[in-house]
């Protein structure tokens, strides 16, 4: 897989830029099949920052109804943090 395969998005939240602003973390949408060191050399790639700990988790899509009787159920994804090093930035505009 290379880099744009293994990082999908930034999130952008609430709680993701206060993250950014206080302990110079960002959330990641990953793909699933990709480890810690392969989204941290995609990170490093991508965005030329050094990154210092990732830290992943795998988030269960929600059961959905959307006016019918049958449930649907949104995708499973993977969330990473990636914490930066002092004085580096990822820009999100």
């Amino acid at each position: 897989m290379n880099a744009f395969e293994i990082i999908k998005t930034v999130r952008l939240t609430e709680k993701g830029t206060k993250q950014a602003e206080k302990f110079n973390q960002y959330t990641i949408v990953a793909d699933p099949r990709a480890n810690k060191t392969q989204i941290r050399q995609a990170v490093q790639e991508l965005f030329k920052v050094k990154v210092v700990k990732v830290n992943t988790l795998n988030v269960r899509g929600k059961f959905r109804r959307q006016r019918t009787a049958q449930a649907g159920q949104a995708p499973n994804w993977k969330k990473a943090l990636i914490t930066l090093k002092e004085g580096d930035k990822i820009s999100l505009t």
